[in-house]
């Protein structure tokens, strides 16, 4: 039997792809963990290694193509009792038909806390699946495979958490199931009324969305009708902060490091995280998922979009260190090479949107995390020094918006409360 290669789901939330550039052709043969392909998702461009072992027979999606579906057949391979053949090769791509549109937003492959395999079921995964999830302790026989013949690959052990639920299984071949026709149809309506208001005196262009935006509109109208947000609000003074940034460059200097202000703020969120456990959270349906560690996801802004990479352990990493992940997160994410485990998961992000001269905003949350906090414009202003009297300090403000079905009003305040204290007596910052 041939076997069909199709579009892999390199994200949970991908739906579609461009298939950049294809690194075999016809007739070459391939071999487990070969490379065939660079596909462009909506955050970066990834390689699609081969699962198993054949010659390509057919490519049936030609390199450049761009809204590629995820399940789409893309190539075929020669099984292991046909021989490569004319014939086989071009009945490839008539028979490649794209699969069904995924699910608005396609739910992760998950772990079942307590499953297994049946007696003498086959487990089949990729070898870097097999190691990934033994390194992250998770249950192969729980993942829902995305790739050829439901076999497990990279993105799903990825996506893959302890703790929760596997989706239900559906009958073979089976497509999702399709949402309700009035929410798939709200935005054509929309975009029919719109382009009805204009005509010809009216200068415009109208460009398709990109993948990215997409994603971006998509989930973060979800956040806004699925998460209630409870916003609140601190001022913070920056002046101590300041001054030991300071004294820190003068020190990184030689080692060609510089600390910047959202450095330093990545590091007091992460440890605010930890001193306020009940906020170091994700909600999870009927689960609540705690976490012993504190990762900060930065908001970044690439051409068409934005991203948020995250830094793993913000609390326990040091000053340095954190610049430099930054650095490096931020160049590859301007140049799509970030990989899912670098932009997915955590239970915060914070956004600073100082640098642009931003006073006061609030933030969407970015699901499926708790928190996000937004950063205003460091500026002087008036401010009632400890002795009582009336001075002059650098002060910024600094909003939180909680989802309030993880995170209680009280515990983001005490959140808040944590955050001003670790910025307004930094030295607990590189304690």
């Amino acid at each position: 039997m041939p076997i069909e290669i199709k579009m892999p789901a390199l994200s949970p939330t991908m739906e579609e792809g461009t298939l950049a550039k294809w690194l075999v052709k016809e007739g070459d043969t391939v071999s487990s963990g070969d490379i065939l392909a660079e596909i462009e998702t909506d955050k970066a461009t990834m390689e699609f290694e081969a699962i198993d072992e054949g010659t390509v027979t057919a490519i049936a999606v030609a390199e450049g193509t761009k809204g590629v579906k995820v399940g789409t057949v893309i190539a075929t391979l020669s099984g292991d009792d046909e021989a490569a053949s004319p014939a086989a090769s071009k009945a490839a791509p008539s028979a490649a038909a794209p699969a069904p549109n995924p699910p608005a937003s396609p739910a992760p492959a998950t772990v079942a806390k307590s499953a297994s395999a049946p007696a003498g079921e086959r487990i089949i995964a990729t070898p870097l699946a097999k190691r990934m999830a033994a390194e992250k302790n998770v249950d192969l026989a729980a993942v829902q495979g995305s790739g050829p013949r439901g076999r497990s690959v990279r993105a799903d052990i990825d996506a893959a958490r302890p703790g929760a639920a596997k989706p239900a299984a559906t009958a073979a071949g089976a497509a999702p199931a399709a949402k309700p026709a009035a929410t798939a149809a709200a935005p054509v309506a929309m975009a029919a009324e719109t382009r009805a208001l204009l005509d010809d005196r009216v200068p415009h262009s109208v460009e398709k969305l990109s993948g990215m935006r997409k994603t971006i509109a998509r989930r973060l109208a979800q956040s806004m009708q699925q998460a209630p947000h409870i916003y609140l609000t601190v001022d913070v003074r920056l002046d101590k902060l300041l001054a030991l940034r300071a004294e820190l460059n003068e020190v990184l200097e030689a080692d060609g490091v510089k600390l910047s202000v959202n450095d330093m703020l990545i590091k007091a969120l992460g440890k605010a995280l930890l001193q306020v456990p009940a906020c170091n959270v994700t909600f999870a349906g009927e689960e609540l998922i705690r976490y012993a560690r504190a990762d900060v996801s930065v908001a970044v802004s690439i051409p068409g979009g934005l991203i948020t990479p995250i830094v793993q352990d913000a609390s326990g990493r040091s000053l340095a260190s954190i610049a430099t992940a930054m650095k490096d997160l931020g160049q590859r994410a301007k140049e799509g090479k970030l990989q899912p485990s670098e932009y997915q998961g955590g239970p915060a992000s914070i956004s600073n949107m100082g640098m642009m001269g931003i006073k006061h905003f609030t933030a969407v949350i970015n699901p499926p995390q708790s928190t996000i906090l937004a950063i205003g414009a460091g500026e002087k202003r008036p401010w009632v020094m400890p002795d009582g009297a009336l001075g002059v300090a650098n002060v910024m403000t600094a909003t939180g918006s909680f989802d309030h079905r993880a995170v209680d009003g009280a515990d983001g305040a005490r959140l808040m409360a944590a955050f001003r204290e670790m910025v307004e007596k930094p030295l607990a910052l590189v304690a």
